[in-house]
């Protein structure tokens, strides 16, 4: 294929699609420019105008998908809208880049996945960017090598996403079942979640405690605690929450031959062990033991530790993306995270949320979809605000 600018589409001109039309008016997504934006509220027209004059807008999305104005989106819009406007643009042809989550219930994303499977010839994407930030590209390509070993067990605390009451009273839909499909879990956390699975693995089972409207006048959860098994004796534990308002950000990843601790997704310390844990444990002696305990015993003989710190360039990672997908169009280049990938995500989340409504254990292999979406319609219903899904 002959490489050439592609032309992408905004469907939605809110934060994210703002950003996303500034980097492609100032240049800077190699092999791609602003194509056209579209939006369903009047006031951004005016916007787009005044900032992007010679880029057309439609206060439609199918209209722009058939105007020959892009050859690919972006779908920045509401959660439950994600899988429609995937569908529709690759039945037209259009390549999609989804927003983060992939959806809120899982049939809807297996339908988007199955459609998507179905057209191979359009480029089906999704917004993960944390995938590119070094941090965890590093240590993904390090867990993959093998030199850590098996995985024990892993947690991440991800409590910095404090977010005060007039966040939420903001806008009617926010943090409601039937407007959102959940709060921090799919609003906050959805990439920590890939994340997780990324560099961990898929959890075979979840079982969580979900508190709803804990600290906040909202419907949906505002504290997670949630344990996952990922199969061979490997466990997971996942807390999350909007009312702190210091926060923290630790991931820890235990392994036979070694140890990673993830602080603040910028600081990153690697233990190595010699050997593995137990030839390790089984190998010392009784006074080796007493040395041990003692703090007498040279550790230089258990293990090494290296610290890595990293920094941060606010944007530099939505760019990636975008670039990468670009480049996919192009010339078939490796998606950085190809959209059928994004059901992990969102079967986990779900998931939790359906083990805290249920009281059980939940299997991710074989997954209740029509409870979930049973049960989360009761909830809907009970908002009385928005319509039900199918």
């Amino acid at each position: 294929m002959t490489a050439q600018n592609v032309r992408l589409g905004i469907i939605g001109l809110g934060t994210q699609g703002g950003t996303y039309t500034r980097f492609l008016a100032e240049g800077r997504v190699e092999g791609m420019t602003l194509g056209a934006i579209c939006d369903i509220d009047p006031a951004k027209k005016e916007v787009a105008a005044a900032k992007h004059p010679d880029t057309p807008f439609h206060d439609d999305y199918i209209a722009m998908l058939e105007s020959g104005d892009v050859d690919a989106v972006v779908t920045t819009v509401p959660h439950y809208l994600h899988p429609e406007m995937t569908i529709t643009a690759i039945g037209k042809g259009i390549h999609t880049l989804t927003e983060k989550p992939a959806g809120v219930y899982i049939k809807q994303v297996e339908e988007m996945n199955a459609f998507a499977a179905a057209h191979p010839e359009t480029t089906f994407a999704i917004m993960f960017n944390q995938r590119t930030n070094p941090v965890y590209t590093d240590l993904k390509a390090l867990i993959d090598s093998g030199e850590l070993g098996a995985l024990r067990h892993t947690s991440w605390i991800i409590t910095t996403w404090w977010r005060p009451q007039p966040y939420y009273d903001q806008s009617a839909w926010r943090a409601t079942w039937g407007g959102e499909g959940g709060g921090v879990l799919v609003n906050q956390a959805p990439h920590q979640l890939d994340l997780w699975q990324w560099l961990c693995g898929t959890p075979k089972s979840v079982f969580a405690k979900l508190a709803f409207g804990f600290r906040r006048d909202i419907a949906t959860e505002d504290e997670v605690n949630a344990l996952v098994d990922f199969g061979n004796g490997a466990t997971g534990h996942f807390l999350t929450s909007t009312n702190d308002l210091v926060g923290t950000d630790r991931l820890e990843i235990l392994f036979d031959k070694g140890k990673v601790v993830v602080d603040g997704s910028k600081k990153v310390t690697i233990t190595r062990l010699t050997q593995d844990e137990r030839s390790l444990s089984d190998n010392l002696s009784v006074a080796d033991v007493g040395r041990l305990f003692k703090g007498e015993m040279n550790t230089d003989d258990l293990y090494a530790t290296e610290v890595k710190e990293y920094e941060s360039v606010w944007g530099k990672q939505h760019i990636d993306v975008l670039t990468n997908f670009a480049a996919h169009i192009n010339d078939g280049t490796e998606l950085i995270a190809d959209g059928a990938e994004g059901i992990n995500g969102v079967r986990l989340a779900s998931g939790m949320q359906l083990s805290a409504w249920t009281g059980r254990e939940i299997d991710l292999v074989d997954y209740p979809t029509e409870e979930y979406l049973t049960e989360l319609n009761k909830r809907i219903v009970d908002e009385g605000t928005f319509p039900t899904r199918s």
